[in-house]
């Protein structure tokens, strides 16, 4: 699993009150319908830009983000000299996958506010999606110095290590991020992705175990189950709980998508060999194909 993975999960909110904009004294909401009167100051113009971030924050709660990135827009010419708006605005961008604008608005926040982890951890994640790993691994480690322990940016951190087969430093990060939340199923899930890479199936299969009862509606790890119990042999378990999990989530179907969200080589080489099974085959021919738009939605971790 990826994070952005950890997911698209109302990741904007999230950050956004880790940054503290809700401690912003506001205007009343009735101004913030007003933000163009000619009677209004710098101040005054700059507190309506803050306040329109309220509606932002809203708008993005109810997945209304054309709505809520044009509020966004206008919140930065409002108060242009606000890191808060520039974070926001650069944060709507990367949750429309548009990561150069979003790169440029975040490092815009950051020149304002160098000290704000929030803004470090959100552009270790945009660089992490552009491939820059190293890089997003430097932001995301300079974010933890100021505020250490968040789980997600831990998570990211050992994503971006993991795509660099730093396979110590990953698993270091994502046990941290389960230390600090125990809940938190993607990155046990990813520590067993890198076990199955390193060799060690049955540590993969006791990791992928532990995040299924934490959350038995995910699929990604049920898969993994799979295809791991397949490659040891035990082919008709491995069938079954392969179709388990793809009718929870079909989007796992292709190899694709998986490489995506941070299978390795061999666990894709014994996913493909669970694919062409002829009873998956079959099953895999029988599923309904997904939208575009849904294809590209992120699982929830996050």
């Amino acid at each position: 699993m990826r994070d952005n993975t950890v997911p698209k999960r109302n990741w904007l909110l999230f950050l956004v009150v880790g940054l503290g904009v809700w401690n912003i004294a506001l205007p009343g909401r009735t101004q913030a319908l007003l933000p163009y009167s000619p009677n209004l100051d710098n101040e005054q113009l700059e507190q309506q830009g803050l306040a329109l971030t309220e509606d932002v924050i809203q708008l993005v709660r109810f997945q209304q983000y054309d709505l809520a990135l044009s509020r966004a827009k206008l919140a930065t010419q409002l108060a242009p000299q606000k890191y808060q708006t520039w974070f926001i605005l650069g944060t709507l961008f990367l949750q429309q996958d548009d990561l150069d604008q979003g790169l440029q608005s975040l490092l815009k926040a950051q020149g304002m506010a160098p000290d704000e982890a929030g803004i470090k951890f959100t552009l270790g994640n945009a660089y992490f999606q552009k491939g820059e790993y190293n890089t997003a691994i430097a932001s995301l480690e300079a974010g933890l110095k100021l505020k250490p322990g968040i789980p997600t940016a831990l998570f990211d951190l050992g994503n971006s290590f993991l795509k660099l087969q730093k396979w110590g430093e990953a698993i270091n990060s994502y046990e941290e991020a389960v230390g600090r939340d125990k809940t938190f199923w993607p990155a046990i899930n990813n520590i067993g992705l890198v076990k199955y890479e390193q060799g060690d199936v049955e540590g993969a299969l006791k990791k992928w175990q532990a995040a299924t009862v934490i959350d038995k509606e995910q699929a990604e790890p049920q898969l993994a189950i799979a295809v791991a119990l397949y490659s040891q042999g035990k082919q008709q378990q491995g069938l079954k709980l392969g179709e388990s999990a793809l009718k929870l989530d079909n989007r796992y179907r292709e190899l694709k998508f998986l490489k995506e969200n941070l299978w390795g080589d061999k666990l894709l080489q014994d996913t493909q060999a669970l694919f062409s099974n002829p009873s998956m085959k079959s099953f895999l021919s029988s599923l309904p194909v997904e939208p575009e738009n849904k294809k590209k939605d992120e699982k929830t971790s996050e």
